[in-house]
């Protein structure tokens, strides 16, 4: 489910698109487009790496919750009321990914706080957030709190 991603234009903003390891476009309902975590990791197309959700497997990213080094009070208690999961810092060094087991669903997006489970990528940066684990926790629940 990795991928590699680079920036381009649409429309007035530049925006992550996800790519092969070949430089093609990949694909968030075609698993052959996507590869493994060594393959995407070691690859020099575009800007770096990120991973296809789908399959059981989401992401709540949880935007400019990150100022001074700190946690924002609102992110501290979405990320308290996690399981033990992985999460990491977003591109921007702003922003948290928490990632985990979530049934496939509409996205959804309140302020800065947005919730995704199927046809999406994420931007990975391996920048672990506070030692998290190398596992991941049932987010169902959490989803259930935030939307």
């Amino acid at each position: 489910r990795w991928v590699r991603w680079d920036l381009r234009r649409r429309g007035d903003r530049m925006t992550k698109i996800p790519l092969q390891i070949n430089g093609r476009l990949a694909s968030s309902i075609d698993p052959a487009t996507l590869t493994t975590f060594s393959a995407a990791r070691h690859s020099s197309v575009g800007r770096g790496y990120g991973f296809m959700l789908g399959a059981g497997i989401g992401c709540i990213d949880l935007d400019h919750c990150i100022e001074d080094g700190q946690l924002q009070p609102w992110a501290k208690e979405i990320i308290a009321a996690c399981p033990a999961t992985f999460m990491e810092r977003s591109q921007s060094g702003e922003g948290v990914h928490i990632f985990g087991l979530l049934n496939e669903g509409p996205g959804c997006r309140r302020g800065q706080i947005e919730v995704y489970s199927r046809a999406r990528f994420i931007a990975m940066t391996g920048d672990r957030l506070h030692g998290a684990p190398a596992r991941l926790g049932d987010l169902q629940e959490v989803r259930s709190m935030l939307v």
